[in-house]
């Protein structure tokens, strides 16, 4: 039997928290690569990074970065993105973008691969748009149940992770904690305020008194779902938990849906892992057993208890994995299928 093709896959922000979760998520997945080119910036070039045994030197981010490659995964903030997206695109990669920068152009597809793969086909412009870490879970988690029943409305509270918003805010977050646990002053280095022991609306600000965050989850959510008539209405919530995403849903349907239903279409839906248990304390989608993992959790399904015919539950992904790198790397796989996986 032949050799699968392999590819030149270079991964831009090699460095960062999402970055390097690419490299490992590319490893662990055994993406047939024949060549990797982990690029950064000019102060981490010549660096080393862990790669299948052994490691990888870290090249400087440039316009010629990507002659000969064949995907490019990106995950260097908005900014770098618009910069050298096009140059990826126009030297014949295919672009799949970790940022903001291209989820809502209109001619860029906003993937999530379990909900709108098919959407990947058209690229006017050789890029594909990763959307927000909280929105793909959610829509992991509701596609099944809009495609039975039409949903109307979606109310989300999220309680997100401080790995969302990068390893240094990680750091600030263990560093306040030591800080609060010897009963000396927090001075935050990153986040707008103590983090430690609190919650926290630290995403800037949007329209209407609604943070940017919060309407990412709005446009991106109708976008991805291909339905503009979705009702989204977001409140996100930065808590001190090291990683993995939680949201509490709320979903009306243009339908009547109840609990046994919404069980049997998740329950052997494509990236879910659904928690079907009665309530019981600690028997719930938590972040500590998310992490590390690829599926999106989702549990506590029930009736709601105010409007007939809709549905609350619980959802919980390592927002890393299946928030950013995990879902990058699954639109390459399936871009670029391979007889060996």
């Amino acid at each position: 039997m032949s050799n699968p093709k392999s590819f030149v896959v270079a991964v831009a922000g090699a460095t960062g928290a999402v970055g390097r979760e690419m490299l490992k998520t590319l490893e662990d997945r055994k993406f047939p690569i024949s060549r990797l080119v982990p690029l950064a910036s000019k102060r981490s070039a010549g660096k080393k990074l862990p790669w299948k045994g052994g490691e990888v030197t870290i090249e400087e981010l440039g316009p010629k970065s990507f002659e000969g490659v064949d995907i490019a995964l990106f995950s260097a903030g908005a900014s770098v993105s618009r910069e050298y997206g096009p140059i990826a695109a126009k030297s014949g990669a295919v672009v799949i973008d970790n940022s903001s920068a291209w989820r809502m152009d209109p001619d860029v597809p906003l993937v999530v691969p379990e909900v709108n793969m098919a959407a990947a086909k058209n690229r006017p412009k050789g890029i594909i748009a990763n959307p927000n870490c909280s929105t793909i879970q959610m829509v992991v988690a509701l596609k099944p149940l809009h495609d039975a029943a039409r949903i109307k409305l979606i109310i989300v509270s999220t309680y997100q992770a401080t790995s969302g918003k990068g390893h240094e805010a990680v750091e600030d977050l263990l560093q306040q904690s030591r800080s609060v646990l010897a009963g000396t002053a927090v001075t935050p280095a990153v986040f707008p305020g103590q983090i430690a022991f609190n919650v926290l609306c630290d995403w800037k600000a949007g329209e209407g008194d609604y943070s940017e965050e919060e309407w990412k989850m709005v446009h991106e959510t109708r976008k991805i779902m291909g339905d503009d008539s979705i009702g989204v209405s977001p409140t996100t919530v930065r808590v001190p938990v090291v990683n993995g995403h939680s949201e509490a849903v709320h979903v009306q349907f243009h339908r009547p849906m109840d609990a046994a239903e919404a069980k049997n279409l998740l329950r052997n839906a494509e990236g879910v892992v659904l928690m079907e248990e009665a309530y019981a304390p600690g028997k719930h989608p938590q972040p500590a057993h998310a992490t590390g993992t690829d599926h999106v959790f989702v549990g506590r399904i029930r009736n709601d208890l105010a409007v007939p015919g809709a549905l609350d539950m619980f959802v919980v992904a390592d927002n890393l994995r299946k928030g950013a790198a995990l879902n990058a790397v699954q639109i390459a796989e399936r871009l670029f299928p391979s007889p060996a996986r």
